[in-house]
């Protein structure tokens, strides 16, 4: 079976990185090293953070080319994670605003990696 079912993000720390998603999904790594974590998520993906500085092949490009996105059942449910948040620090990279697909705003993990958050349009 060809099921896609793994992200692996490069992170410059993965204790660091590891922590900082731990406490954004309320869960610890089901796997940790000192150069890579893995979550187990409840939608059956997989997440892991590998420690750029040892992936092989190199990592030649900086990170922030693609998002992971978290979807909230309504505009309330999404305004509700966008306070939580910015209450924690996150990096706000775009302020919630209405676009063609729903209401979403950005936000960025320690290494630039951009966390999308929608409620889709009905």
């Amino acid at each position: 079976m060809n099921a896609f079912n793994f992200i692996i993000l490069y992170v410059k720390d993965a204790p660091a990185s590891a922590r900082f998603y731990g406490d954004l999904f309320g869960s610890e790594p089901v796997e940790a090293s000192p150069f890579f974590a893995m979550f187990a998520l409840p939608s059956g993906l997989r997440l892991g953070l590998w420690a750029k500085h040892t992936v092989e092949p190199m990592v030649k490009k900086d990170s922030g080319g693609a998002e992971l996105l978290f979807s909230e059942p309504d505009e309330i449910s999404m305004a509700d994670r966008y306070d939580d948040w910015a209450r924690r620090g996150l990096v706000i990279e775009q302020e919630p605003v209405t676009m063609e697909f729903g209401r979403t705003f950005v936000a960025l993990d320690p290494d630039g990696h951009r966390l999308r958050v929608y409620s889709p349009s009905v």
